[in-house]
């Protein structure tokens, strides 16, 4: 009767195994390394961040070197040299970036630094602290060695003053809802940990002094390494309104594929802001397994995919209207 017992429970342990490794068998390879990151100007972008990638870098590493390429091209008037500026004709940069361990370093309100989110990685290894702006961002800048320099382009000067002649002098700037695109960027290196970064001159001709969500902790980046990470684009009030990019991760941990944890944050922006149609906000995520998605409140955005299974690739997103 022994024998017959231990046999049985030995017998009953090894179909528990058995189905176990069948199981684990079953679930596809998580898609190591890939990077996801918003617009047209992701495309660039995913180039320099896969060269990191590919060769087994770090993520951390990659998201900033992805995003100083935006930041440094004249030709993206939302971010970086040659953004646009605010309504007094300054360009003020807000960008902030996240690591694997929750490590996280942001400015906001910069002036005269082409890249931010070389700054913000410095606030976030060199300094206890997360946040730092506008003078005192710009002090630690160049305590660190970056070098100061003319943001205004002549093209987006040309602009400013264009716009500017057609305003009353007291009249409060309305809500520009095409020129405050974003580049934010989430990576999964090959190692299986994620990274992220988020960099944006704002909204156009906005009130001096105006931050928007892309430099905050939450709502324009999150990164949990356990699930997967997210950013934001388009008008930061709305995103910081719902903390958007954290809820779109805690809709990932509860289960929600990446395009529907998205789908989800936009649905709690409409919810909170009762003029959702006059605005755009999207948001991409990438999930610990590389599975990825993006879903806006408006038709037209998308965003840009590299992994060793898909070339670097711009995809629409999800939309509501």
């Amino acid at each position: 009767m022994a024998n017959r017992r231990t046999f049985l429970r030995w017998s009953a342990l090894g179909a528990t195994f058995s189905g176990a490794a069948l199981e684990a068998c079953a679930q596809p390879a998580p898609v190591r390394p890939a990077v996801i990151s918003t617009w047209n100007h992701g495309l660039p972008a995913n180039m320099a961040a896969w060269e990191i990638l590919s060769a087994g870098g770090r993520a951390l590493d990659a998201v900033e070197a992805g995003v100083r390429v935006v930041e440094s091209d004249p030709q993206y008037r939302s971010v970086g040299y040659g953004g646009r500026p605010d309504r007094e004709g300054h360009v003020t940069l807000d960008a902030c970036i996240m690591d694997e361990r929750g490590d996280c370093g942001s400015v906001a309100f910069l002036q005269d630094i082409k890249n931010p989110i070389s700054v913000a990685r410095k606030v976030m290894e060199e300094t206890p602290h997360v946040m730092l702006v506008g003078a005192g961002a710009r002090q630690f800048a160049l305590s660190q060695g970056f070098s100061p320099e003319n943001l205004l382009t002549e093209d987006s000067e040309r602009e400013w003053r264009e716009w500017l002649a057609q305003q009353e002098p007291e009249a409060m700037p309305e809500i520009n809802v095409e020129n405050h695109d974003t580049i934010g960027m989430i990576a999964l290196d090959a190692e299986g940990n994620l990274s992220g970064a988020c960099t944006t001159s704002g909204a156009a001709y906005k009130l001096h002094g105006r931050v928007g969500d892309s430099p905050i902790i939450g709502a324009g980046l999150y990164v949990d390494n356990e699930v997967g990470g997210a950013a934001a684009t388009g008008w930061g009030e709305a995103v910081i309104r719902v903390v958007g990019c954290h809820l779109v991760v805690e809709f990932m941990r509860q289960g929600h594929n990446p395009e529907e944890a998205c789908r989800l944050a936009v649905e709690r922006v409409i919810s909170k802001n009762p003029d959702w149609r006059d605005i755009q906000v999207g948001f991409i995520a990438l999930n610990k397994q590389g599975a990825y998605g993006g879903y806006c409140i408006q038709t037209g955005f998308d965003y840009a995919v590299q992994t060793r299974e898909m070339e670097n690739t711009l995809l629409p997103s999800g939309s509501r209207i």
